[in-house]
């Protein structure tokens, strides 16, 4: 039947279609590739293909078929679409399935204005030759198929208006190196160019969306995620949501903090008209976070922090609700609620909590973040104090509100400020943390702008990396690994643009970096180590202590050649001390207080010479950048065995890392009875992650009465948090019914299309 099957060439032509051809590649990519069926590729494809079928669509057909065989009988289908897919890219973007020279290739589109002018004006012919012969095309048949399409949608250069692709993964890779380090001089740079290309093109590194989708273009803003601070003020609110226009336009994710804004009917101007509270504002915020699309790599996003004892507390926590009106919603921000251990210590009592706004009680806010004993203080005297507006509620109840707005909605998030100032990497007398980012794992100090061009104010951003930890062969890598990272992520903060000032002066004063991991799943599995049971707490213990040490020991090695930040006497490092001194010790029931590395050396390195970076540690999601490197999401347990996600390429399934050696290893979410074990994990990483954790927290209705989870045991999970000293919470999750198989849609209003997520 299908000889007679009429094909339509690119140039109009139509001739016979050539099964032959077809048989070719299919073998070509099936091969080292077991429980392939080739013929049950053909089979499937030859259903769709139909007379007058153009040639592309002919690839495209046959990369579906291959694709539609994912499974877990048979997960190298993945590989196998993975490479035809990698064919009918290279012949798209160069008409040739052999890639190009790379100077001819950076010549070509630097010429059209496609690639960064500097590559070709930093470089020599000669050294870009001897790059070309350094990168080895194969490692594209390395990828899955779910890393191919998100390549191709998201991160490989093209004209996103024709579709039209211009380069293939491993010119990506090393061009990315080449712009991060040429600056370095020439022999040196060959050296750690190939260092950077070899560890990111074998997968230990993973990159964040904005360095894959632009570093090599002339769009230079790379950071991750932009932090914006406002004050009570009409010029900072409007300065505030200016920023954010700006870092939305060019792919970071927002955190804005906006609880110093006073509450609903407070004075103005002495009187001569009542404050409209805070909604109003939180509206304006929310207009300019989705103002902009993002080059068509993904939508704008923020979340919005406040205290849990502001003023209009209730109505701030039904934000995100569906009842109610637009008048009184604001339901495409995120939002993070900021609590203390006294906020704790009222729910334990079974007392209450004082509400106030902020502007009615001189000092509380800003002791709320730099100094505890002051802020209890301050509160207990403004609590007695009856010429104060002022609301009292149960803190259970309050505490209830909480929990169930971030039940219903799963994105009320949880910030606990002392920790995060407390046991973090800045002194908090000099330099408070006052709020996190849109994926609660950043903690900056902040402060607020008056305008646009303010150089007194502070926007913190944090440019982020992730190591592979299921690609380690041995803990005695992350040293080298790190310092690529390191020195790679360093780079890139004077290699980029920034549109606002007062971010270029924080980012270049404190140089903060946030180095986290992904693939723990597959690490867990493949050392027979569990999230529930306390199996891996000692291999987890292990781990972070060698990613703290070594990041801390690159970045010192740095500081000696080029300096320290120029505001590292703002951190605790500067006093000589670690987060290994000043982290919560009722983890050590559970976790392992031994050290294996010289600390007291780091230590005396660090206050004698430095830290070229004031943050090295964050544990973000790593949502989209886990599926280029085949790994499990950042630190979650996976929902299934294969994950299946709806992007705008279509349904991507991607089976664990080693299915089938490991699958009786891996442990699935919803396998995990409780929160416990993985707190517990979370708690032990924290003990050495300098910054914080996209920590989130899961619950199965069917395992309760009424298949409804009890109100006490969010709580409980809420206090345990705290005892551990986890410092946020992100996603709260629920279990739908679904499982292996369940489909998960991208999702752009937070970090599901890898906003900060890497």
């Amino acid at each position: 039947m299908n000889k007679h099957i009429q094909v339509t060439k690119r140039n109009g032509i139509k001739e016979p279609i050539d099964m032959e051809k077809i048989h070719r590649v299919v073998h070509w990519a099936s091969q080292d590739l077991d429980k392939v069926s080739v013929s049950q590729v053909e089979i499937n494809a030859q259903l769709a293909f139909f007379d007058g079928i153009k040639t592309e669509d002919i690839h495209e057909t046959i990369i579906k078929s291959a694709a539609d065989l994912i499974s877990t009988d048979a997960p190298d289908y993945q590989y196998l679409a993975a490479r035809l897919a990698i064919f009918h890219l290279r012949k798209k973007a160069f008409k040739s399935f052999t890639p190009p020279h790379l100077y001819a290739h950076v010549k070509k589109f630097t010429d059209l204005g496609i690639y960064d002018t500097d590559i070709l004006a930093k470089y020599s012919e000669a050294e870009i030759n001897e790059l070309n012969e350094y990168i080895d095309h194969w490692r594209d048949m390395k990828f899955s198929y779910a890393a191919v399409k998100q390549l191709e949608g998201k991160y490989l250069v093209q004209n996103r208006v024709t579709g039209e692709v211009y380069e293939s993964p491993q010119l990506l890779y090393v061009l990315v190196g080449m712009c991060l380090f040429q600056e370095y001089e020439p022999k040196a740079r060959m050296d750690i160019v190939k260092r950077f290309y070899d560890a990111v093109s074998n997968f230990k590194i993973s990159l964040p969306t904005p360095i894959m989708a632009g570093v090599r273009t002339p769009t230079r803003q790379f950071s991750s995620c932009v932090l914006i601070e406002a004050a009570d003020d009409l010029d900072s609110i409007s300065a505030a949501a200016g920023a954010i226009v700006k870092y939305v336009s060019q792919r970071a994710g927002i955190g804005v903090n906006a609880g110093r804004i006073r509450a609903i009917g407070s004075p103005i101007r002495g009187g001569e008209a009542t404050h409209t509270g805070c909604i109003p504002f939180y509206k304006h915020f929310h207009t300019a976070v989705k103002s902009c699309s993002q080059g068509g790599v993904r939508g704008g996003a923020a979340t919005l922090f406040y205290p849990l004892w502001h003023l209009e507390v209730e109505d701030l926590l039904v934000l995100k609700n569906n009842a109610g009106t637009d008048e009184n919603r604001v339901r495409h921000l995120d939002y993070g609620v900021q609590f203390n251990g006294l906020m704790y210590q009222r729910f334990l009592v079974d007392g209450d909590i004082t509400l106030f706004s902020p502007h009615d009680v001189p000092g509380l806010y800003d002791a709320f973040f730099a100094d505890q004993a002051e802020f209890t203080r301050l509160y207990e005297q403004y609590e007695q104090d009856d010429s104060i507006r002022k609301e009292t509620i149960k803190a259970r109840e309050l505490f209830a509100k909480f929990m169930q707005e971030r039940a219903n909605t799963g994105r009320i998030y949880l910030q606990n400020v002392d920790h995060c100032n407390t046991h973090g990497a800045f002194d908090a007398k000099q330099a408070p943390v006052r709020q996190s980012n849109l994926c609660m794992e950043i903690t900056l100090p902040t402060k607020p702008l008056y305008s646009v061009q303010d150089e007194n104010g502070e926007v913190a951003l944090c440019t982020l990396s992730a190591v592979n930890l299921g690609a380690l062969d041995s803990l005695d890598e992350l040293e080298d690994i790190t310092e690529i990272i390191v020195r790679s992520l360093d780079s890139l903060l004077d290699y980029q643009d920034y549109p606002i000032k007062a971010a270029e002066l924080a980012s270049k004063n404190r140089r903060t970096l946030g180095i986290g991991v992904t693939n723990l799943a597959y690490y867990l599995a493949k050392n027979d180590a569990k999230y529930s049971d306390g199996s891996g707490n000692a291999l987890i213990h292990k781990t972070f202590e060698a990613l703290q040490y070594y990041s801390l020991k690159a970045s010192n090695k740095l500081a000696n050649e080029l300096g320290a930040c120029p505001l590292f006497n703002e951190t605790q490092y500067a006093q000589g001390i670690l987060p290994i001194d000043s982290y919560k010790k009722d983890i050590d029931a559970f976790s392992p207080t031994d050290l294996a590395l010289d600390w007291d050396t780091l230590r005396q390195d660090i206050v004698a010479t430095g830290l070229r970076n004031s943050t090295l540690t964050a544990l973000m999601p790593c949502e989209s950048s886990s599926q280029i490197s085949n790994s499990t999401n950042g630190i979650e347990p996976p929902r299934g065995f294969v994950s299946i996600k709806q992007s705008k390429d279509g349904i991507l399934k991607q089976v664990v890392p080693d299915y089938e050696n490991l699958k009786d290893k891996y442990e699935l979410l919803w396998d995990i009875k409780d929160n416990e074990g993985y707190l517990q994990l979370c708690a032990i990483m924290q003990k050495f992650v300098d910054q914080s954790i996209s920590t989130n927290t899961h619950y199965d209705p069917s395992q309760y009465d009424g298949n409804k989870v009890p109100m006490k045991l969010f709580l409980m999970d809420l206090l345990k948090a705290y005892k551990y000293g986890v410092k946020t919470l992100y996603y709260h999750t629920t279990r739908d019914g679904g499982g292996e198989g369940v489909i998960e849609k991208e999702d752009d209003n937070a970090c599901g299309d890898g906003v900060c997520k890497l």
